[in-house]
């Protein structure tokens, strides 16, 4: 799987701003991401907030404990840039550098790198942060965009 550009990602969350979000939606999508990694036998964590307020978590066989610290790090980034993890990380890797040694923040505390994508409602701004962890970066990335393309084709 090839890594997606900076102009991918940002197309991406242009792309996949929804109308509301509530928390039947958190458990939809949250499902969906379950269906999704298990028909690939992902060992994955998936974990989905609102406005600070954990609304869906999943852990499957062949996840660990660390998968939930990478989530809540991944999170945090979507929480301050309020765009995905991935392209926070990308945007540093144009630059010549990394996240870990430009940005000035402790890495035990954020992680800029691929599966947390900013939840986008129309008229509010980001609201929430759906997260993945326990694959490749471009992989736990492309499993959340996917999700939210079925979401948002399904509503």
């Amino acid at each position: 799987m090839s890594a997606p550009t900076i102009e991918d990602l940002e197309a991406q969350e242009k792309r996949l701003v929804l109308d509301s979000f509530t928390y039947d939606d958190a458990w939809r999508l949250g499902t969906l991401l379950v269906g999704l990694a298990r028909e690939r036998q992902a060992p994955v964590a998936i974990d989905i907030t609102r406005g600070g307020q954990q609304l869906f978590h999943a852990a499957l066989p062949g996840s660990t404990p660390d998968n939930d610290a990478w989530i809540a790090r991944k999170r945090r980034v979507v929480e301050r840039w309020h765009v995905s993890s991935y392209l926070v990380g990308s945007r540093y890797r144009a630059k010549g550098t990394t996240f870990e040694e430009s940005s000035r923040l402790d890495p035990d505390t954020y992680a800029a790198h691929g599966g947390a994508f900013p939840i986008a409602v129309r008229g509010a701004g980001v609201v929430g942060v759906v997260v993945v962890s326990g694959l490749p970066q471009v992989e736990d990335h492309a499993l959340v965009v996917e999700a939210l393309e079925t979401f948002t084709s399904g509503r």
